[in-house]
């Protein structure tokens, strides 16, 4: 009975997990999402992930991507994730090869994980890169409210 409940927790934990991660409207296209931008003159937060390899990637979806307070914040923005996952079964191989394309046009340092923010017009509003161990999300909520700032 008690591996019955354990089985049951984890299911519904991962259930729930997998349905936090589906609210967020999460874009794998820039282009898709800066051409939207300007038409809905909207922000839009790029995120540079390795989320099955980049542990400070994971901690930040904990402490970060899955607050309400991010969502609240973001609610009228436009997300874009650049995953670049060592597991083959994550992404299309079509998705990783753009991904990969666009790491090398915006993140040439391969810094995990790295949030970029720009304005509707395509400029650049700031950045945050890594994530502290102590993991402070201080810096990444300073973003979302310097691009509050900006509309």
């Amino acid at each position: 009975m008690r591996t019955f409940l354990l089985v049951l927790t984890v299911l519904f934990s991962q259930l729930t997990l997998a349905q936090t991660e589906e609210q967020l409207p999460w874009m794998t296209n820039l282009e898709a999402a800066q051409k939207q931008a300007r038409k809905e003159k909207k922000p839009v937060l790029l995120y540079f992930t390795g989320s099955d390899w980049c542990a400070p990637c994971i901690q930040l979806k904990e402490d970060f991507f899955s607050t309400d307070e991010f969502k609240a914040m973001t609610k009228d923005y436009l997300l874009v994730m650049i995953d670049i996952p060592r597991r083959i079964d994550i992404v299309s191989p079509e998705q990783l090869t753009y991904n990969k394309d666009i790491l090398k046009r915006y993140n040439p340092e391969r810094s995990f994980p790295l949030l970029i923010a720009y304005n509707h017009k395509g400029r650049k509003i700031g950045e945050v890169s890594g994530y502290s161990s102590l993991r402070d999300t201080s810096y990444h909520f300073e973003l979302l409210e310097k691009i509050a700032e900006n509309y």
